[in-house]
This record gives C-alpha cells, structure tokens and sequence, in this order.
C-alpha cells in the first residue's frame, strides 16, 4: 500500500475501514483540488488539530497543540502579505533550533520520507495545527500588523488618508463653512437675492435632481447567473469585525454555516479586538471547524473597524473578499453569485450586495430607517452603478477583488465611515462598481440613543471623506472626471446640508406663521424655498416608496409619510457629528447589536434560512 492512502487511513481512523475509503477520499480530494487533510477533517468532521495530531504520530513527529510562548527566533516574513502562506516557523528553544511547522498532505509524506533518510530532523522539528501556527505568527508579527493597519493606506495615498489630511485647520474650515453656507441660503430671501440663487438651486435641487433621474431610470435586467460548479470556485476570504459582540457569535456561525458555497473555498476570519475576551471565548467555542479562524486585534489606536480590517487583511488566502457586520445574515447564494459576477465582468473590482431591514415594523424609527435603505439600495445605488459613477458603499458585504483591494491599500484606519471612503477611492482609480443580486439582512436600532450615535459617526465619516478628498480639489477632478467629481460633490454636500437647511426652513415657515404673514411671503421667496423644500422631501418620499415597493414591503410605506421629523432626528445627528469632528474625529461609536427578530416578531435565523433556500431552489 502506498504511503498516500496509509496516511489517509492513519488519519481519518474509523471514518476509513479499509483501503477502497482511502482510495475514495484521496480521490475525491484531487477531483475537488483540495488538500486532503483538510477533505478528511470537513467529510469525516474530525477537528483540524486532530488531524495534524494522527499525521504526526504517523511520520514519527513530535506534536502540539499550539506553538509555545516566550521562544526566541524569526518568524516574521519579509513580506507581510505573504503572512497567510507561512507553514513553518524556526525559533530558539534552549541552545538548539526547532521548526514548528504546518504541513499540507503532501508536505507530511515529503517530512517522512526525509526523517526516514535523516533520522535527527525528528528532534527538530515538530507538527501544529495550521491554526495554532497562524496565531502564533500573528502575535510574533503583531507590532508590524497594527504599523501595516495603520500606516499601509498612507503609503499608498499620502495626500487622501483622514491621519494626514484631518488637521485641526482642516476641520475648522470645514466647520466655518457649513456655518457660513446654511447661514448665506437661509437669509437668501433677505440679502443678495441675485448671486445666492445660483447657489441654493445648486445645493437644494442637485441632490434631488439626482433621486428623481435615478427613480425615473429603467435598470437594466440583472444578468442571469448560473452556479458554478464546486471545484471551479476560488478560495473565498470572508472577514467579520467584531467588538463586544459575545451575544452575535452563534448567529454569525448559522449565518456563515448556511452560505452556499464548499467549505473547502471559504476562509472565515472573525477579527475580534483583544479588549473584547467575551466575544473572543465566544468564538472560539466555534472554531472546531476548519472554514473558521480568528483574529485577535491587539489595543492600539484608533479603536475603529477598517484598522481591525486593514490587520487581518494580510492574513487573507482568497481570490474574493468580503467584509459582514456582527449583524448581518446574508442570502447563502451570494458568495458564489459574486464569483460569477466578477468572472463575466473583469473590470469590476468591487460588487455591493443589498442591504434590506428586517424589523421595519418594530417601530416607527426602524419603518423609516427600512424605508430609507430600501430607497439607497433598491434605486439609488443601482442608478449610479448603471451610470459607471462614484458609489458609496454600504458599510457591510462588499466584495472585493483581493488584489485590487490591497493596491488601493486597504481602509483608511482613521475614516469612521471607511466604505464612504473606499468608494471614493474606487471612483478616483476609475475602478468599476456594481450592484450585486443578492441580499443581507439586518437588524435597524430600535431605540433613539443607539441610532442617533450610528448615525452621527456616519455623518462624522462622510464629513472626514470630504475634507480629506477635497483638499486638493484639482487632484480630485483629475483622477475622477469632472462630471462624476461634480456629482460627488453633489450628493455628499447635499447630504450633510439637507437635513440643517430642512431644521432652517421649518423653523422659518414657523416663524412667519406665528406673525400671521402665512408661508407665501416675502415678494415670492418664502414660496420658492417650500417649493424647494417640497421638491426635495417629495424625491426622498418617491425614492423610499420605489424602493420598498421593489422590495415588496409596501406596508411600510405609509409610514414614509413622516420623513419630514425623521429629518428633523438626522439634522440632531448631524450638529452631534460636527461636533465630534472638532472633538473626538476618529472616536467610532460602537453600536450595540441584538440578534435578529424579523418585522418586528421573534424568531430564529434558521428558519429565515430555510426560507431563502427555497426561494432561491424556486
């Protein structure tokens, strides 16, 4: 019997009576182009420690279960990149060197045949578990991973990253002139009538200009994609930040076990910080499964997701990668709906999965809040994806072409809103981004406090993208155009504007009612801006009632109706950003998280699973 199929047996053990299962499993692993370590551990459900336990018994090596703490040795590579293909290490123990090391199949039959030839390399070196090597790599590598997180996007971009760019000149312009420009539209009415008309037609009607063109475009049909086979799927990274989130851990493992997709292909990283032991002892609890790992962040600054990301984002093996929320439950169709998408379309570098709120009727608060993501990721986002311009990302299930990814240099650490500026540096290298038909699910924050705080860091973030981008204005023409930076520019000003205009013109509107005068007044100008303000609160009303309708969830369209106080809540968050950029600019506030209850009833995410399937197998 060959060396082959009496390693197979020695590991798979009872799952492989005789040499017609070796042969079957060594087969099936080839046919499928895996290691075959790692087909037994998935097929037989025997852990991956204990796989490399019986191969080292096998081939007479010395075996633990982690690599011993406090050794002496280089174990860090020339390339940090290159962390996530590392399989042994040498370091010091006493007066002699010892290889710890993480053989695939092959490497263990090659470790045999040398040991048999050279019988002292069994006193140097000894077997771990791939996992216990990562880890082990990881701490030894930890200082130069959090330089690499934060330090990796300046390399690339030193005059568009928010640690350079963000000084406290910087903000306190851009604070002067939000002032001076919600100030210089309001008293329009009253002073320079002739030169700020062009001004507020700009800032009032551009955004909702561009919701009206993006409801009234036909979309084009979304291609129709067909799975490919298992063996033709690439290795899929899959990475998930987490911090104090003990309590997401078991849905996250239902949500990541669900995907359709071979586990063989999927590296499911959890990127947890080292001040969260709660959730880091929670998701080791789950790691007997080789599709999972887990990355511990070491407390450094900024405490803040994309510097989480930008850590793990060397330790990543797939082609693809794509970034959840402790939230998120995405439809099991879509990693591989996206492998097809990047293989019918080369250009695309990166595709933005749906995002839809599932406790839309829990509150008046999460209605709204489902309403208003239904209208950006049903009409809004689909329409500039068709129109090849800028996108902002939604903050979760983006998927990347890895390489790509890494030339643009990863997140900015120092961006508390990282996929408004990940957008925009996609839209600056002219790198494509399209929508993908697929979805996830998540829960909005049903209480006041916690949306309020999610929201002000996103103002906070898209005001960071801002001035960061716009500091060289010229720069930002030149590598984007012209058009997609003016419409940038557009959408970006009037989002952070919108909602202080809306507070300014309600509380005119009062005004002049409380003195009798009516809301008509003023020679014609008081009538011009609520037709402003009409025009611009009935494109976001028509965008949200298009988007839930595409969703099909038109119950939740009347509650669209009260936009107007919901506006009212963002411009609170947004005076809450300002002053969070003057104070605390790369503070990230922490959202707190619950798992999921589905329109506002309790209930398991198995059974939403179950449901998606049939759905997709209808």
């Amino acid at each position: 019997m060959s060396d082959a199929l009496d390693l197979i047996m020695a590991v798979a053990g009872a799952h492989c009576v005789d040499v017609t299962d070796a042969l079957d499993l060594l087969d099936t692993a080839f046919e499928r182009e895996i290691d075959p370590l790692l087909h037994v551990a998935l097929s037989c459900g025997i852990p991956e420690a204990e796989v490399m336990e019986r191969a080292a018994l096998w081939c007479g090596f010395a075996f633990f279960d982690k690599v011993p703490g406090g050794l002496k040795g280089h174990t860090q590579p020339m390339r940090l990149e290159a962390l996530a293909d590392v399989r042994m290490v040498r370091v010091q123990v006493l007066d002699r060197d010892i290889a710890f090391a993480a053989p695939d199949f092959p490497g263990v039959l090659r470790l045999r045949q040398r040991a048999e030839a050279t019988p002292h390399l069994r006193s140097r070196i000894c077997l771990v578990p791939q996992a216990a090597l990562r880890d082990y790599l990881v701490e030894a590598a930890a200082e130069p991973l959090v330089d690499w997180a934060r330090q990796n996007l300046a390399r690339h971009w030193p005059f568009a990253t928010a640690q350079l760019e963000l000084t406290f000149a910087a903000r306190l312009m851009f604070l002067l002139g939000m002032v001076a420009v919600t100030a210089l539209v309001l008293l329009a009415p009253f002073v320079a009538q002739v030169w700020l008309l062009p001004l507020s037609l700009i800032l009032l009607l551009g955004p909702a200009a561009i919701r009206w063109i993006a409801i009234l475009t036909p979309l084009d049909p979304e291609p129709p994609l067909r799975r490919p086979e298992d063996a033709d799927l690439p290795l899929y990274s899959v990475l998930i930040p987490l911090r104090a989130e003990a309590q997401m851990v078991p849905q996250l493992f239902e949500a990541m076990g669900a995907l359709d997709y071979p586990a063989n292909r999927l590296d499911i990283k959890f990127v947890v910080e080292s001040r969260s032991p709660d959730t880091i002892a929670a998701v080791r609890q789950g790691l007997r499964d080789p599709r999972f790992s887990l990355v511990v962040v070491p407390d450094a600054l900024p405490h803040t997701k994309p510097k989480a990301l930008d850590f793990a984002l060397p330790l990543c093996r797939g082609e693809f990668v794509v970034v959840y929320d402790a939230e998120d439950v995405p439809d099991p169709d879509q990693l591989w709906k996206a492998v097809a998408r990047f293989r019918d379309a080369p250009e695309i570098a990166c595709l933005q999965a749906r995002l839809v709120v599932t406790n839309g009727r829990r509150n008046l608060l999460t209605a709204l809040f489902a309403g208003e993501y239904a209208g950006i990721f049903e009409v809004l986002l689909p329409a500039l994806a068709q129109w090849r311009l800028p996108m902002p990302l939604g903050g979760t299930s983006n998927h990347f072409r890895l390489e790509p990814l890494r030339t643009l240099g990863g997140w900015d650490a120092f961006n508390v809103t990282e996929d408004a500026d990940l957008g925009v540096r996609l839209g600056r290298r002219r790198m494509r981004v399209d929508m993908l038909a697929s979805a996830t699910r998540e829960a909005a924050h049903p209480n006041f406090g916690a949306w309020q705080g999610q929201r002000s860091r996103w103002m906070k973030g898209w005001m960071q993208t801002f001035i960061v981008h716009n500091r060289r204005p010229l720069r930002l023409v030149r590598d984007m155009g012209l058009f997609p930076a003016l419409v940038l520019e557009v959408l970006v000003v009037g989002m952070l504007l919108a909602p202080l205009l809306h507070v300014g013109f309600v509380a005119m509107c009062v005004l002049q009612l409380m003195r009798g005068d009516g809301i008509i007044h003023a020679g014609g100008w008081s009538a011009y801006y609520f037709s402003i303000l009409l025009l611009g609160h009935g494109s976001a009303f028509a965008m949200t009632v298009v988007g839930l309708w595409r969703q099909r969830r038109a119950g939740l369209i009347p509650a669209s109706l009260l936009l107007p106080l919901y506006w009212l809540l963002m411009a609170g968050a947004t005076l809450q950003a300002l002053r969070g950029l003057m104070t605390q600019p790369f503070h990230w506030y922490k959202s707190p998280h619950a798992p999921m209850t589905v329109e506002g009833r309790s209930g398991p995410v198995r059974q939403m699973l179950r449901h998606l399937r049939g759905l997709a197998i209808r």
